[in-house]
């Protein structure tokens, strides 16, 4: 029959006690004591032992990168605002997409707003020259990138561009 005894002895407290002053690490009095390591930590931690300050020199710090002049949102963020100060109010008619080109077709100097439903017959996408820096046409930007709309939508003021 298996009977209840306490794991931290008046004999283990003391072999604790003198490990931990030889200098062991937690896992070497663990291992001798025959008690797990964290078992040992939480017995130093209420016996408040500790030991003095780390031993180890303190780690070099790492020199920090640096930053390039102009981050991508920022340069975004500039593009956009140069779409928005040169356009025109968006109307309700269609942007017209001449150069429609399918997914194979697609690259970096083709806009890459989808057309239709993906799945469907006629899908492709816009393929018009693409304001640089940006995924789509002058157009399809001013859809993609409308200022606030988050907010406005949230305040049920609509779009101001319409």
């Amino acid at each position: 029959m298996l009977t209840n005894l306490p794991t931290w002895t008046t004999d283990r407290i003391e072999l604790l006690k003198s490990h931990f002053e030889a200098g062991l690490t937690c896992r070497e009095i663990a291992a001798s004591i025959g008690v797990s390591r964290n078992a040992v930590i939480g017995k130093l931690a209420r016996l408040q032992l500790t030991r003095g300050p780390a031993r180890a020199e303190p780690r070099p710090t790492k020199a920090a990168r640096e930053r390039s002049r102009k981050s991508i949102p920022r340069l975004q963020y500039q593009i956009l605002q140069a779409v928005y100060e040169n356009a025109q109010p968006l109307q309700e008619e269609p942007i017209a997409s001449e150069r429609r080109c399918s997914l194979y077709e697609l690259s970096n100097e083709r806009c890459r707003w989808p057309i239709s439903t993906p799945g469907a017959e006629d899908f492709c996408f816009c393929g018009n020259t693409p304001v640089e820096g940006m995924p789509y046409c002058s157009g399809h930007t001013r859809l993609a990138y409308r200022p606030g709309s988050r907010q406005r939508v949230v305040r049920g003021q609509g779009n101001r561009f319409a």
